[in-house]
C-alpha cells in the first residue's frame, strides 16, 4: 500500500510516500507561525496537490491530541493558532482516500514496535524525553489511543506533588522535572547560564550541579517506567528524544530502575528510529487499520 504520511511538529511538517517502511519523495516545510490556521489549510492543500495520484491512503502523525479529527492539546497554548484545528476535514477537502490521524508519539511507538519480536513482546512503551515528555503504548500487540486520543500522555503523570508547575497546569508532572525544558529552567539560572546540551556536557565532565540535575531527570523517568511496568505489565521500553538519547542518560535510568523490586523493572533500550519514526510508524499503523477495516 502507498501511504501519504505527514508528520506535523512544532517547527516542521514532513511528508513522504511510505510503502513497506520505505520512504520516497520526502519533503519538509516549516510549520506556519503567522495566520496559523489559514496557512495550515494552505500548506495541507499544497502537500495534497504535490502528491496527487501517488497514494492509496493518507495518515498524519501530529503533535498534540487528535480527537474526532480535531487537533488540540493538554496545553492549547503550545499549539498557538492550531488549537482546535479541523485537521481531518482540511485533508478531506482534497482526497476521497482513507484518512488516519494519530499523535506523533503514538506513531513513533508503532515504528519502534515494528522492530520487536511481536510473538514475545505484547506490552511495549516508547518514551520520548525531549523538549517535553510523551509516550506511546502498545497493549496486547495493539496501539492504545483511547476514546479521546490522550493515551500516552505519560509525561503528565505525577513525579513530585511539590514540584514545579507544568505547562498543562498541574504541579509536579514528570515533564516538569525530566524534560529538556525542565532542565533548561534550572541550568539557565546558573552562572554562566547553560542550555540543556551544555548541561549534559558539564554532566559528562563531572560537574556536581549538572550531575544532580541530570540525575533528577533520569530518576523521574525511571520511576515513570516502573509505574508503567507495574500498572500495565509492560515488558519493554524504548527510550528516545534528544534527552533520552543523550550520552550517559540511559545508563542512569537503568541504574535507578535496577534498585526497584523485580515487578517494577523491565527491559529498556534506546530507540532505533530517528527523525522519520513518525512517518514510518503512522504508515505502519494505518495499513493495519485498513487491513482490519477499522477506517
Amino acid at each position: 500500500m502507498r501511504c501519504l504520511a505527514l508528520d506535523i511538529g512544532g517547527t516542521k511538517i514532513a511528508s513522504a510516500i511510505v510503502t513497506n517502511s520505505n520512504i520516497k519523495n520526502r519533503r519538509q516545510v516549516a510549520t506556519p507561525t503567522t495566520n496559523v490556521a489559514v496557512e495550515m489549510h494552505n500548506t495541507i492543500a499544497e502537500i495534497m496537490a504535490y502528491y496527487a495520484g501517488q497514494f492509496d491512503a493518507v495518515v498524519v502523525a501530529s503533535t498534540g491530541i487528535i480527537n474526532n479529527g480535531i487537533l488540540t492539546a493538554l496545553n492549547p497554548k503550545n499549539l498557538g493558532g492550531l488549537a482546535d484545528f479541523p485537521l481531518k476535514n482540511s485533508i478531506a477537502q482534497h482526497t476521497d482516500k482513507p484518512i488516519g490521524l494519530l499523535n506523533d508519539v503514538q506513531a513513533a511507538v508503532c515504528a519502534e514496535y515494528k522492530e520487536q519480536d511481536q510473538n514475545k513482546i505484547k506490552n511495549f512503551v516508547f518514551i520520548t524525553v525531549s523538549t517535553g515528555v510523551g509516550g506511546g503504548i502498545i497493549l496486547d500487540g495493539e496501539l492504545s489511543t483511547g476514546p479521546n486520543g490522550v493515551v500516552g500522555h505519560i509525561g503528565h503523570t505525577l513525579a513530585d506533588p511539590n514540584g514545579p508547575i507544568c505547562g498543562c497546569g498541574r504541579r509536579g508532572c514528570v515533564e516538569a522535572i525530566a524534560a529538556g525544558r525542565a532542565i533548561e529552567a534550572v541550568s539557565s539560572q546558573w552562572t554562566p547560564p547553560c542550555s540543556p546540551k551544555e548541561a549534559f556536557e558539564l554532566f559528562r565532565k563531572g560537574d556536581e550541579k549538572a550531575i544532580a540535575l541530570i540525575r533528577r531527570s533520569a530518576s523521574a523517568i525511571a520511576n515513570l517506567i516502573a509505574d508503567m511496568a507495574i500498572g500495565l505489565d509492560i515488558q519493554k521500553v524504548s527510550l528516545g528524544g534528544s534527552v533520552g538519547l543523550a550520552e550517559g542518560y540511559l545508563p542512569l535510568v537503568k541504574e535507578y530502575l535496577s534498585t526497584m523490586p523485580t515487578f517494577y523493572q523491565c527491559e529498556v533500550e534506546s530507540a532505533v528510529h530517528g527523525g522519520d519514526a513518525g512517518l514510518i510508524g503512522a504508515a505502519y499503523w494505518i495499513e493495519k487499520q485498513l487491513t482490519k477495516n477499522l477506517l
